[in-house]
């Protein structure tokens, strides 16, 4: 923990070392008087002994602020100042601290703390910034009530809380609630409000308000929809009741997070907030809803109960992405959110478990904390609450929830508090549960089965690979949803949760008239690698008969796997077994067009070189790239009389709107158009690029039409006219190189880097361009290392502006490891490039030399 004493460039930070702050924060007092170059901030703290800490200097973190004065109890003091805060003497007793800074918002392009946006006053304090405001225990276990004046010339100025009083020039706040220093949030700006109103369940009236700038209130409406079905949904579901008069939501175009849930003031990327028919695609809707729905549910899980100490961070994280999960599958369907949310964990966590970068969902120590707002403290910190919750039942998640409320509001909390609740309301010894934060990697799951005389028994067989400093590893608790089907398909044991402890255990179902088909893991009930061996044409059965949509899609994924790994390995052509179940599935029109749309996913690049380097073969991505291209072919042809009248079934005709039967249809057809692109040479493409009126078309029929060689024309029509939308340039920046051929990847990258348009300061932007190049997976990798230099080449450079977004692309290189020697070489070269640069910054440094190690 990062407390009493300052850490050192690159020390590394452990969770045994947590000591508790020497002081308590009585209140806070903060008064801004804004100017770009050289705004002051004047600190009014009211400090007393911490009873429950051990003795210890009086240390405040603070960098990059120049002193102007510092008094306790009303005498001016010379407190010692380093690059990482201040020290000095204190009274036994409580004292007043006052001291006044200047620091340099406009200079400040690492967007943590006060900065700068298009002329816009904002902040960013989670985790660490707001050390960069003004002199403070800047620690998420110190809590207080906030005090904020604001003065300048802007029109709005916005802090914590509710107001209480304003002026000419000036505006006062006030937060009721005690907080810790990363929640603190203040805006100031010419912007516009976009209204709503909200009645609690118990009758307090709130006052609703999405800032943006001029220019962008018609894109607010949909995210005012969301934030009040959000409001409603947590009281009837979880009984959370919001606490404050008013709630802001402000609208930031520089930002390197998605949304900051800061108390009654959400700072958010625009992309997450503003939204439109015309600008916005389904996916930009789904989102946006869902982190605006996860931003609020922070103010009970994160907020009104925080984080002891960063090591706590999927406390809050992992628990408001289940939240916020669950929220979107009542909004919008179950189903295919999981199907989709498993993707995503797929894609993102399981590479990070399997490489330099794997961690524990708790951290045992970092460097910089900003690295660890990773895929396995959110994505798989929700799914170990969902196994919670699937282990102690509804009953008992939701009686553990309330009792977490009620003894943990205006703490914060650990992982062992949020346990014990689950114990004491469920009786549940949850001591071995607990390896799930504690212990690195994706369990992976062996199941085999046997038949006799009507019992069918199914066997398992659990082990953890090694990871970074954990070579040893014990069993998990494992939730295991398992369904079984008769031959002619009916259910004859409907899902069953199977609770396996051991690293071998079987279990048995007795009094079967015949021989069942096992449906395993179904819903994705627990983060494992799955290993079974399956018969084609089992799996085709499951295809055709499971219940259960997951494992359905599942079976569907397997047989696609298996397909591009021998057509990779062994030049076979695809499986025509799986293409013909597949066809049956997208023809039937009692489905879900949008499930219909999730079964059509083919199994990315990446995954199929993963799956290479798991079973002892060195990924080519040339030859990737060529079987996923000849098994999409093939499917065209296989297709092709059916594609018309399907792509004509999942039109939209009535009046547009981003909900889920509407957003289902188009998915569809999207992957229909996709298909047929590449026979038609992209006919259909541009009929529907020449009459969309809705972004989600418009930019489908623009990708096919780039992929069918046939996109200049319209890729200049859509740049001219959307070029004065910059989030809808992000999207034309980005499916440029997405759609790019591999050998043309960085080239296209580099030329788009010198566009008039190019911002490499904005991180919308910078990911938009390069986060589209490393996810372009033959492209990134192409064997003569130009994607590799490219992407260093820039790294460096914004390593000097913006540390944080620099740090995360890194993340580009973490599978290295896996490739033929002559790429391994190349990316270790660019690797050593970055650490050898002078003045690299500690969230580059740590996040490279993990992924060298």
């Amino acid at each position: 923990m990062k407390d009493a004493a300052a850490p050192s460039a690159n020390q590394t930070i452990y969770l045994k070392d947590y000591t508790p702050f020497g002081w308590q924060v009585e209140d806070v007092h903060l008064t801004f008087a804004l100017a770009p170059e050289a705004t002051r901030v004047t600190a009014r703290i009211h400090f007393a002994p911490n009873p429950g800490a051990p003795k210890q200097e009086f240390f405040l973190h603070g960098e990059e602020l120049t002193l102007i004065r510092a008094a306790i109890d009303g005498q001016d003091i010379t407190p010692e100042i380093d690059a990482n805060g201040l020290r000095c003497a204190v009274p036994d007793g409580p004292f007043l601290w006052e001291c006044e800074v200047e620091i340099a918002p406009i200079r400040n392009t690492a967007l943590e703390g006060l900065y700068m946006s298009n002329g816009m006053y904002c902040t960013q304090c989670e985790a660490e910034g707001f050390r960069k405001i003004t002199f403070y225990p800047d620690r998420p276990d110190v809590m207080s009530v906030f005090t904020v004046r604001v003065e300048g010339d802007e029109p709005v100025k916005l802090s914590n809380g509710n107001p209480t009083s304003s002026g000419d020039g000036w505006a006062e706040w006030h937060d009721p609630w005690p907080k810790p220093a990363y929640l603190f949030a203040l805006v100031a700006g010419d912007l516009v409000a976009h209204p709503g109103k909200f009645t609690t369940k118990s009758g307090r009236k709130v006052a609703l308000n999405i800032y943006v700038r001029p220019g962008d209130e018609g894109k607010c409406a949909f995210g005012m929809e969301a934030l009040i079905k959000s409001m409603k949904w947590d009281e009837d579901v979880y009984g959370r009741e919001y606490d404050l008069d008013i709630f802001n939501i402000v609208a930031v175009d520089d930002f390197n997070m998605g949304a900051m849930e800061n108390k009654g003031l959400n700072i958010f990327n625009s992309s997450c907030v503003l939204a439109s028919q015309e600008t916005s695609t389904d996916d930009n809707f789904e989102r946006i809803e869902a982190i605006i729905a996860h931003e609020y549910f922070h103010n009970w899980t994160g907020n009104r109960i925080t984080c002891r100490d960063w090591f706590q961070l999927c406390l809050k994280e992992g628990l408001t992405v289940f939240r916020d999960a669950q929220f979107t599958s009542d909004m919008r369907g179950p189903e295919v959110k999981r199907i989709n949310d498993v993707s995503d964990l797929r894609g993102r966590q399981f590479s990070e478990d399997q490489g330099p970068l794997s961690h524990p969902v708790r951290p045992e120590s970092f460097q910089e904390i900003n690295n660890f707002y990773t895929a396995t403290v959110y994505e798989k910190g929700a799914e170990v609450i969902g196994m919670l919750k699937r282990l102690v039942g509804d009953e008992g998640y939701y009686k553990a929830c309330e009792l977490y409320f009620d003894r943990h509001d205006g703490d914060a909390a650990t992982i062992e508090d949020w346990l014990k609740v689950f114990e004491d309301a469920t009786g549940r010894d949850l001591s071995q549960f607990k390896r799930w934060y504690s212990q690195s990697g994706t369990p992976r799951l062996q199941v085999t089965e046997t038949w006799s005389e009507g019992t069918f028994t199914l066997n398992f067989k659990q082990h953890t690979p090694p990871t970074p400093g954990q070579d040893e590893k014990l069993p998990q608790v494992l939730p295991i949803a398992v369904g079984l089907l008769n031959p002619n398909g009916d259910e004859v044991q409907p899902t069953t949760v199977l609770e396996m402890t051991e690293a071998k255990q079987s279990f048995a179902f007795d009094g079967l008239a015949a021989k069942p088909v096992a449906s395993v893991l179904r819903g994705f009930s627990a983060p494992v690698v799955l290993e079974r061996e399956q018969s084609r044409e089992e799996r085709a059965f499951l295809i055709a008969h499971d219940t259960d949509a997951f494992t359905r899609w599942e079976a569907s994924q397997e047989m696609a796997r298996e397909s591009l790994m021998a057509s990779v390995t062994t030049g076979a052509t695809p499986d025509t077994d799986w293409l013909d179940a597949l066809h049956k599935v997208v023809r039937d029109r009692d489905l879900d067009p949008d499930f219909r749309s999730s079964m059509m996913d083919i199994p990315t690049q990446s995954e199929i070189a993963r799956l290479c380097h798991e079973r002892g073969h060195v990924p080519d991505p040339d030859a990737i790239w060529a079987a996923d291209k000849a098994l999409r072919d093939t499917i065209a042809k296989r297709w092709s009389e059916d594609l018309p009248a399907l792509l004509d079934e999942a039109r939209v005709t009535a009046a547009y709107k981003p909900d889920a039967e509407q957003t289902g249809k188009r998915a569809l057809g999207s992957k229909i158009l996709g298909l047929l692109n590449r026979i038609d040479g992209g006919a259909a493409a541009q009929v529907q690029f020449d009459a969309a009126d809705n972004m989600t078309l418009q930019l489908t029929a623009l990708a096919c039409l780039l992929r069918a060689g046939k996109g200049a024309d319209a890729l200049a029509r859509f740049h001219d006219q959307w070029r004065e939308d910059q989030l809808v340039m992000d999207k034309w920046f980005g499916l440029q190189v997405a759609c790019a051929d591999p050998g043309e990847a960085a080239q296209v990258t580099k030329t788009l880097t010198e566009h008039p348009a190019f911002s490499w300061t904005n991180p919308n932007r910078f990911r938009a361009v390069f986060g589209s190049l490393a996810g372009h997976h033959a492209g990134f990798h192409q064997a003569d290392g130009s994607g590799y230099a490219l992407l260093t080449d820039w790294l460096i450079r914004l390593d000097e502006k913006n540390p944080q977004t620099t740090a995360r692309m890194c993340a580009a290189y973490q599978t290295w490891k896996r490739y033929d020697s002559g790429r391994r070489s190349l990316i270790k070269t660019q690797l050593e490039r970055i650490v050898a640069k002078e003045g690299l910054s500690r969230d580059t440094s740590e996040m490279v030399e993990r992924i060298l190690s």
